[in-house]
């Protein structure tokens, strides 16, 4: 089969497309036939031996799979035929996947392959971000940082889905048109004077402020939430970790959360197929994630590049094989 391999950890030139074995259904595990692969940061990270998983090279990467059973074991949930997404943190950039059943959740028949692709950790992470540690409750108001981005999008997403109002605060220019379809109900400019704007759309502040972000921006971001107000952690995709300044949090009456969605299922497995019995419902509501950028498997590395290159706007997804 064709899979792209990472055989050196230098970044997306490191990866190449080869012939290798098909992966032999061992008990209790499914083969699933992969149609389409998202494209998201961990996938970069591995590339360049800077993810906290690092297996050795060379190896399959791709962590956000649709796809179709074509081996299943006896007595199993799943059947032969059946339309899947799979939570594997590898093995997505190949033809043909083997996992086990708490790594498969069934593809809703509404959204296409390359939109099960889409779903993947982003909308699992978006929705732990603002269900399980925000709290986040209908009327609410929703602050996003870096919400061009995957995680950023999926967060608009989510938090209308929730019933919240979202403001979009994006540094890129060029974005608002395509943030406001995505459900946005303001959009933001991040330059000078983007907090006080901020201020002055909430009367005093976001509700929940979603940040899969950090950098130099922390600490403004800090004082554009409300007091009773939740700063969501999520990441450091500008490449430096802030720090707290905790008089802000205690005379503000603020709560700033942590939500490693990738960690926590360490020890909480169950928590993705709850995440995504929501994902679902939501989607059956009309919820649907967007598909912003279409490659094939061939160019994986070119996909990663524009990821790393900023030239990534929503979401990307590689097409594996054709059903």
């Amino acid at each position: 089969m064709k899979a792209q391999l990472i055989v050196s950890e230098v970044g997306p030139e490191g990866l190449e497309l080869q012939e290798i074995p098909e992966p032999e259904q061992q008990p209790g595990q499914y083969l699933v036939d992969v149609r389409s692969c998202g494209v998201c940061f961990p996938d970069l990270l591995m590339s360049r031996g800077e993810y906290q998983l690092r297996p050795p090279v060379p190896f399959v990467p791709g962590t956000e799979v649709a796809g179709v059973v074509s081996a299943a074991p006896e007595g199993g949930r799943f059947a032969v035929g059946d339309r899947v997404v799979v939570a594997s943190m590898l093995g997505g950039f190949g033809e043909r996947i083997a996992v086990v059943e708490q790594q498969l959740f069934p593809l809703p028949e509404e959204l296409t392959f390359d939109e099960g692709a889409a779903l993947g950790i982003n909308f699992q992470t978006a929705l732990f971000a603002l269900k399980m540690r925000a709290n986040l409750q209908p009327g609410e108001t929703v602050g996003v940082l870096g919400s061009a981005g995957g995680v950023g999008v999926a967060s608009i997403i989510v938090a209308k889905a929730l019933g919240a109002r979202v403001i979009a605060v994006v540094h890129r220019t060029g974005n608002e048109e395509m943030l406001r379809g995505l459900g946005a109900d303001e959009v933001v400019q991040l330059t000078d004077g983007w907090k006080d704007r901020v201020l002055e759309l909430t009367g005093g502040g976001v509700d929940v402020l979603v940040d899969p972000v950090g950098g130099p921006v922390f600490d403004e971001a800090l004082r554009a939430v409300a007091p009773d107000g939740r700063f969501v952690v999520i990441g450091f995709a500008a490449g430096g970790i802030p720090t707290v300044k905790l008089n802000r949090v205690l005379f503000r009456n603020i709560s700033v959360v942590g939500a490693a969605w990738g960690e926590y299922i360490r020890t909480h497995p169950d928590v993705p197929g709850r995440l995504h019995e929501d994902i679902v419902r939501l989607v059956g509501e009309g919820m649907r994630p967007p598909v912003n950028h279409l490659y094939e498997l061939a160019d994986l590395p070119q996909a990663l590049t524009d990821l790393a290159e900023g030239r990534v706007r929503g979401k990307a997804v590689v097409r594996v094989s054709e059903g």
